[in-house]
């Protein structure tokens, strides 16, 4: 349990910093992080601020979904907002465009390897992914329906505000996906894989699958 809490903390504060890295690297952003920029953008609020507000109000609509959240929603929705502000103020700002394409492909990979360390955790999934499973659980609608519906609609709402929506925002559809398909097996520390996962592991693992046709921000 001890080691479990470790990784689980250390997996959210680098999910933080690699949101992190790919704001400074400002080439475009996941949906989630472009929806608490644009909010960030309009209002004054820090973006590590609205990320846990906005995370709250998300928690809202598990109530009619019948979500239950568990240790790791709790600890995703205080700790990632803090992480970025963190994250913001030690990393340096990129200067010039190849700069840039290297630090959000850090951000990215690092987010993947973050993912795999919180996820394999197994204390349940953050307040946004378990939106798209509650979403799954109630209508029986594959998680990327749901999820290309909720995070289209915040990606449109973002960009309005202003937040930052480009190359990287493709990029990142494209390649989480994949990459947490190879990280979260091989960081699933404590856990039998010839064992059925359990459902604190399985939806958040279905959700970075369906990650590969649409945006994912394990938040």
């Amino acid at each position: 349990m001890v080691f479990r809490l470790v990784r689980l903390g250390i997996g959210l504060i680098l999910f933080g910093f690699a949101c992190a890295l790919m704001i400074d690297a400002a080439l475009g952003l996941d949906p989630w992080t472009v929806f608490a920029q644009g909010i960030a953008i309009k209002t004054g609020m820090s973006i590590g601020l609205v990320t846990v507000l906005s995370g709250a109000v998300v928690l809202l609509f598990w109530i009619p979904l019948r979500q239950k959240p568990g240790v790791g929603t709790v600890l995703n929705l205080l700790a990632v907002g803090p992480a970025i502000e963190w994250g913001l103020l030690i990393f340096p700002t990129p200067v010039g465009l190849l700069a840039q394409i290297g630090t959000f492909v850090a951000g990215l990979l690092l987010l993947a390897v973050a993912s795999g360390l919180y996820i394999g955790a197994g204390f349940g999934p953050g307040p946004r992914d378990g939106l798209m499973t509650g979403i799954h659980a109630r209508t029986g609608w594959p998680i990327w329906v749901g999820r290309t519906m909720v995070e289209v609609t915040v990606l449109g709402i973002g960009w309005l505000l202003g937040g930052n929506v480009g190359f990287g925002t493709v990029a990142f559809a494209l390649f989480i996906g994949p990459l947490c398909n190879i990280t979260i097996p091989l960081l699933r520390f404590g856990y039998d894989p010839k064992k059925p996962a359990t459902r604190a592991v399985r939806e958040p693992l279905l959700l970075s699958v369906d990650t590969g046709a649409i945006p994912q921000q394990p938040s």
